[in-house]
């Protein structure tokens, strides 16, 4: 029988980072975001993954920036409320996993693949069990319909095609 494992937001967080004016690199995350794991196996071969987050949510510490994110030059998230992660599959891989799912942003779905490092299960004061990952990859935003840009005088771009995912998750078994 599958035993299910729900993300516990206030130990977890979602963060990417994209170039900047080709120079720097601007971080940022999302504040509300929900999933899960369905798996037959203790170590995790196998599991089914889904994960949820919301597009207004995206913080950069730039209120201006963020407001940019959220209006339909990005996201559109009045439009497109959700990011989703569906039909995610959890594969070993030496000693770590490969994540494969479909990645929806704005309508526009592809298929990625993330790379997930375990960091080990417990069972906390509560006698909750615990367990934690670190997942990372990178995606080409213009894929998903976020083409917004915007040249500088000097010919370079304002905003940097490849965006870094990184996902430190707890998850609770339910």
């Amino acid at each position: 029988m599958a035993t299910k494992w729900n993300i516990d937001p206030t130990h977890s967080e979602v963060q990417f980072k994209v170039k900047h004016l080709v120079i720097s690199t601007v971080t940022g995350q999302f504040n509300k975001f929900e999933g899960s794991l369905e798996s037959d196996n203790e170590d995790f071969d196998g599991a089914k993954a889904e994960f949820k987050l919301e597009a207004a949510s995206v913080d950069t510490n730039v209120s201006d920036r963020d407001n940019h994110l959220k209006s339909a030059e990005f996201f559109d998230a009045e439009k497109f409320p959700h990011i989703k992660f569906t039909n995610g599959k959890l594969t070993k891989s030496g000693d770590n996993y490969k994540l494969m799912g479909d990645l929806t942003i704005k309508d526009n779905t592809k298929s990625i693949t993330l790379d997930v490092e375990y960091g080990g299960s417990m069972v906390d004061g509560y006698g909750q069990n615990k367990a934690g990952f670190e997942i990372t990859g990178k995606i080409n935003r213009k894929e998903f319909g976020l083409t917004w840009n915007a040249v500088t005088e000097a010919g370079g771009v304002v905003v940097g095609d490849d965006v870094k995912l990184i996902l430190n998750v707890q998850v609770t078994q339910s």
